[in-house]
């Protein structure tokens, strides 16, 4: 049947738990209402919400707290922040021959949220220093999420990776943008044709700002008529009257005023006492592994996510806006670029990418073969500066799995080791890994 043909579009590799998604975006959502020219006219809002609602009300947006706005900018533009914080362009909705463009283009970036493209990107850029961040914005030492973000240079900017998508993401969007629209009752082909009429030079200088961030796939036409073969004939109704009223209504608004960032807080650093391991453990159970850890420590990361903290919260030490860990252990995967798994290279990749953003760290003798819960497994000592000052040894261990590896860090100051080791080896020895 052709619908067994249908691609199917989910959510990619993450770091981020659904639940940061929201809390990134929420974060953000306030920073851009203070320094964007955000419009307060109650019509103008008004209607871009009623589309908005529209088509996030139907099932492939996701269970997103999804909001919409208007900004008063005549470039062609619309951005979606992760978690569902959706702005809109005033030069957008001027440039809409029809409603069906203006939502063709809103249930693009519905899409990006619900397949989580953002963090998704954001997560295969930065897989060693998010843990240590992550776990900073949960103990709440880190200040904002988003200012921990700034730290490891992903920001609200044109090049943010939580924001400047791939043609495959792209191409994502096209496809499941088709489905929302012809869900919530909109020609889904009008998405492709306004997409179109952007790269062409009917698009102008305006549209230029949509495609910094967008980049063409191709044949957006085709595939989206590809794609509505696999759904439901339907008839598509929009009435048009309401959008030429709202774009009078924009060309009246004043022009925008220039507003200043505000400067961030710094949070203090955490204390460095009464970190040592108890003799008791409990299990952390997440998505992909189960691992046992001493109680008077705590686990920071969601069960759905692909990666854990594990330390007492003074373990994770802030230094400025960035939080780093420096007693206990994250556990995350990595997956090889070449999509092949050799545990060897993979490992070496592994430390390659901890030295590039840690210029102190060191091996500390040679990597030994093991095994964890049945797998093949490599052991390495490493030794880096420690957040408390002096040196620190980490305990890299890297497990094959069938399409990554799964890798976790034993971390303690080089004086606080030899107490801490017989905690790791349970640690280590509890590993089990789901189906």
């Amino acid at each position: 049947p052709a619908a067994a043909q249908q691609r199917d579009l989910k959510p990619g590799f993450n770091l981020f738990s659904k639940e940061q998604d929201i809390q990134l975006g929420k974060e953000a959502k306030a920073q851009i209402e203070r320094e964007m020219p955000v419009v307060r006219d109650a019509e103008i809002v008004a209607y871009v919400r009623g589309i908005g609602q529209r088509l996030a009300a139907t099932r492939h947006a996701g269970d997103f707290p999804y909001s919409f706005d208007v900004v008063n900018d005549k470039n062609i533009n619309a951005f979606a922040l992760p978690g569902g914080p959706t702005f809109v362009n005033t030069g957008l909705i001027a440039a809409a021959e029809n409603e069906a463009q203006l939502a063709g283009v809103m249930a693009h970036e519905i899409a990006h949220v619900a397949l989580r493209h953002g963090t998704n990107q954001a997560s295969k850029a930065n897989l060693i220093q998010l843990p240590a961040m992550l776990a900073g914005a949960m103990v709440g030492r880190g200040g904002s999420m988003l200012g921990q973000l700034a730290q490891l240079g992903i920001g609200l900017g044109a090049n943010s990776v939580l924001l400047k998508y791939s043609r495959t993401a792209e191409r994502e969007a096209d496809l499941l943008g088709t489905r929302i629209m012809a869900e919530a009752g909109y020609n889904p082909v009008e998405m492709a044709r306004f997409f179109e009429k952007l790269e062409s030079a009917g698009g102008g200088g305006r549209g230029l700002e949509f495609f910094s961030s967008h980049p063409d796939p191709g044949n957006r036409m085709k595939a989206v008529q590809q794609e509505l073969q696999y759904l439901p004939q339907r008839e598509y109704t929009a009435s048009d009257e309401r959008l030429k009223a709202i774009q009078a209504r924009i060309s009246g608004l004043p022009a925008p005023p220039k507003t200043a960032a505000p400067a961030q807080k710094q949070a203090q650093p955490a204390e460095s006492a009464g970190m040592r391991p108890s003799g008791r453990f409990r299990e952390y159970q997440g998505r992909e592994f189960a691992i046992s850890f001493p109680d008077n420590w705590e686990t920071f990361g969601d069960q759905q996510s692909a990666m854990v903290t594990i330390a007492p919260r003074q373990g994770i030490v802030q230094s400025g806006n960035s939080s780093a860990v420096g007693y206990g252990a994250v556990a995350s995967f990595y997956f090889p670029q070449s999509g092949r798994v050799d545990l060897a290279r993979d490992t070496s990749d592994l430390i390659r990418q901890f030295q590039a953003t840690n210029p102190g760290m060191q091996t500390a003798g040679r990597s030994r073969r093991a095994r964890v819960n049945g797998m093949p497994a490599i052991v390495t000592s490493l030794s880096s500066n420690s957040p408390f000052g002096g040196r620190e040894v980490n305990l890299l261990v890297t497990v094959e799995r069938p399409n990554g590896i799964f890798y976790i860090v034993f971390i303690a100051p080089e004086q606080e080791y030899q107490q801490a080791q017989p905690a790791f080896e349970n640690m280590l020895r509890s590993v089990r890994f789901g189906r």
